[in-house]
């Protein structure tokens, strides 16, 4: 089985999300870190451009010498370990953009990178994903590596056969709602037997939630999964499933891949950086593929940060070599090597992310990636959202996967968020 090159966004410690980093000891200086011309970098594979990486070290060299390390496994949970024991925390650690909100509560183990003239830059980024970064205090945790604008990937070829629209201007314009994405899903089921226009059900749900401006818990510590955002997105996908028009390959198994191939799966809805599993994935595809707008509307999914912590001996210096690593110019790199797409809207009108992609059929993906990054609805993110969505996605993948009756999965789903809710002094 061929793994993406992100895999699936962890929910996992869900459980821990409302601790998030509360075992660490606050006010006290962290007897790790730079010494000297010593600075440490953590991150994970894909998380920045190797390149960039290796132009940082190499710039920085008379004043700096920068061990990057990528650290494997569960990211979140290692450095989390590392900073409760205050033994060998790294002086910059990338953050995770669905685990942001859990670092946030616990802002004064970070360097506040306003401090050290983040304002200045702050309209050369995407205002949300800046915001996403500051914590309740005003402090600023995160400064910006990217984001993940949702496009839908499809093979016009086999929409054409169906007779549906298949240029990407006119799959942009002709699906732009759920209603109209669901019909053509239909259609494309009975003039193609066998096709499905979603392999799963739950990404439908997790866009349509991540094109409101609600997610679980809102900033007065209430529970709102049950609310109608969540139950529209809920009943999508739900219906979804019912009309036929979702698959049960797993993605990723060669089964998936093969119906991809064959044409079977010729339709997708997911990330920029999508762009590099299905490259990597179905490699006998190329050209057979174009990219449109998302129906409903821009939704994101993804998107990371680097911080600064507060063992670092040199923040100054960390400063300037993450700013430098993240500017327009390397961010329009990273999206060349790693389908990183950047936070820097001057990065989009660059030549290196205007060249047309011959895997897409020599279209121009930036037309449609750009826009969608520029006008994400921004949402208050709690860190207790990932533990109260994870029963509401578990019980969503037992309705569509394993035929729960629908009414009982959403039933059990609220159950299960009362409890937990209660476990981590949400009211409900």
């Amino acid at each position: 089985m061929r793994l993406s090159r992100r895999g699936l966004l962890r929910a996992g410690l869900a459980g821990t999300a409302g601790a998030a980093l509360g075992g660490l000891a606050t006010g006290c200086a962290v007897p790790t870190g730079s010494t000297g011309r010593n600075m440490v970098m953590w991150y994970w594979s894909g998380g920045l451009s190797p390149k960039v990486v290796q132009d940082a070290k190499a710039r920085y060299d008379s004043t700096v010498n920068l061990q990057a390390i990528q650290i494997g496994g569960y990211y979140r949970s290692k450095l989390m370990t590392t900073m409760t024991g205050r033994a060998h925390v790294p002086d910059i650690a990338g953050l995770k953009g669905e685990d942001m909100a859990s670092y946030l509560p616990n802002s004064d183990q970070f360097v506040d990178l306003r401090t050290l003239g983040a304002d200045k830059l702050k309209d050369q980024y995407l205002p949300w994903k800046w915001d996403e970064g500051i914590a309740e205090d005003g402090s600023m945790v995160g400064f910006p590596i990217d984001c993940g604008p949702v496009a839908h990937y499809y093979q016009p070829a086999v929409f054409e056969k169906a007779g549906l629209p298949h240029e990407p201007a006119d799959v942009s314009r002709e699906l732009d709602t759920w209603e109209k994405f669901l019909a053509a899903g239909e259609q494309l089921r009975k003039r193609i037997p066998g096709t499905f226009i979603l392999t799963d059900a739950l990404s439908i749900y997790g866009i349509s939630i991540n094109q409101t401006t609600k997610r679980f818990v809102d900033k007065d510590r209430h529970f709102i999964g049950d609310q109608e955002h969540v139950r529209t997105a809920w009943d999508r996908a739900v219906e979804a499933t019912r009309r036929g028009l979702v698959s049960k390959i797993v993605n990723g198994t060669p089964d998936n891949i093969s119906a991809t191939e064959r044409g079977l799966l010729p339709s997708q809805l997911n990330a920029s950086w999508a762009a590099g599993d299905i490259k990597l994935n179905t490699p006998k595809t190329k050209g057979k593929w174009r990219v449109a707008a998302c129906p409903g509307g821009p939704s994101n999914i993804g998107g990371s940060f680097l911080a600064i912590t507060k063992a670092c001996r040199e923040p100054e210096k960390a400063f300037e070599m993450i700013t430098w690593m993240l500017d327009a110019g390397n961010q329009a790199q990273g999206f060349v090597d790693s389908v990183l797409f950047p936070s820097t809207p001057a990065s989009y009108g660059m030549k290196k992310l205007r060249e047309p992609d011959a895997f897409f059929g020599n279209q121009i993906t930036m037309d449609v990636f750009g826009p969608a990054a520029r006008n994400i609805p921004v949402a208050y993110n709690s860190p207790y959202d990932i533990a109260l969505k994870t029963p509401i996605d578990d019980e969503l993948r037992n309705f569509s996967v394993l035929g729960k009756d629908e009414k009982q999965a959403w039933k059990d789903a609220m159950s299960k968020c009362r409890r937990i809710a209660d476990h981590l002094g949400v009211s409900y």
